[in-house]
């Protein structure tokens, strides 16, 4: 099991429970679902921040968050890649609960002048190989906003 916790209360919610019950609630709304994570050092740890959105037809997002502290992980490449598995083993969880992921968003660039393109081929097809929808940058990436801010 996942807890999450939502923005306005910081009550903690299970994932799936939650996820189920918001659809149902707003089952004639065209809701969309998009997970993400983002990370950043800071002081002696790397803080991840997960997040799974609800996209609400042209009316905004909603979305309910969990947050990590490790000791600082250095590497750039294994940061990032904790990007990617924390949102692929969420997405999943979701996926076998029988919840329509929309898309993982990843905070990766394909303009090749950017340090984070090198992971986009390994991350999009690690999404992919899951049946997922892989997101980068420059598309508009609403789950990594949402984790930006919580970091």
């Amino acid at each position: 099991m996942f807890y999450f916790r939502k923005l306005i209360d910081e009550n903690e919610v299970e994932l799936v429970s939650y996820v189920k019950q918001y659809l149902v609630d707003h089952q004639l709304e065209d809701i969309k679902i998009h997970v993400g994570c983002d990370s950043q050092n800071i002081g002696p740890l790397t803080h991840y921040a997960t997040t799974v959105v609800f996209h609400i037809g042209n009316s905004g997002c909603h979305f309910i968050y969990k947050k990590e502290k490790l000791p600082k992980i250095e590497d750039m490449w294994t940061k990032l890649w904790g990007e990617t598995t924390r949102s692929v083993e969420i997405a999943n969880h979701l996926k076998e609960h029988g919840i329509h992921v929309n898309s993982v968003d990843l905070d990766f660039n394909s303009d090749e002048k950017q340090k984070s393109n090198k992971l986009v081929s390994a991350s999009v097809g690690f999404v992919e190989s899951m049946g997922l929808k892989a997101n980068v940058k420059p598309a508009i990436l609403p789950a990594i906003s949402a984790a930006d801010m919580m970091c």
